[in-house]
Order: structure tokens, then sequence, then C-alpha cells
């Protein structure tokens, strides 16, 4: 996963997507580097058009954690009416913001 991370930061970055960059920004990380994954990630990458793809990639919306705390029903306390959940346009709104 490190590897897409690195492939998706000098990508947004506008630095290359080559095997030296992706082994450098995974090495800073802190983590291993494998040199298979690398070449296999820079070989699968290299007819794909990443601004399509993140344009393209199904956004799932994850759901607002229930509100915690002590009280309950038993104590009269009313739940907290949770917020409406985002709608897909607005969820790609925030993704394309994060990648350009």
């Amino acid at each position: 996963m490190e590897y897409v991370y690195a492939a998706l930061l000098l990508h947004k970055q506008k630095k290359e997507i080559n095997e030296a960059n992706i082994a450098n920004v995974v090495k800073a990380s802190g983590a291993e580097v494998n040199e298979a994954q690398v070449k296999a990630l820079v070989a699968a990458l290299a007819d794909v058009n990443i601004e399509e793809a993140i344009k393209a990639a199904p956004v799932a919306v994850a759901a607002p954690a229930a509100p915690s705390g002590g009280g309950g029903a038993a104590e009269g306390k009313k739940e907290a009416e949770l917020p409406s959940a985002k709608t897909e346009e607005q969820a790609m709104e925030g993704l394309s913001a994060l990648f350009g």
C-alpha cells in the first residue's frame, strides 16, 4: 500500500513516477523497499492516467460515529440526530480536492 501512496504523492507534487522516486519516498517513510514491488507498480502505472483514475474511483462514504456518552434512554435523554450522509457528488469533490 505504501507504494501506491508514494505514487499518489509523487503525482500530486508533479514529480515523475519512476522506480528511484518511489523507492526514495518509501525509504523516507521508514519502510523497507521491495524492489520487485516498486518495479511492478511502475510497470502497472505506465499506461494509467492517474488523474482520470482518481476521478473515476468509487468513493465509500463512512457513516458518522455513534455519539458516545454514559447516558441512555433510561435517563430520558434523546439521541442526537445524525447529520445526513454526503452525496456521492460531494464526496467526489472532496476527493478531487485532495489529489489536485
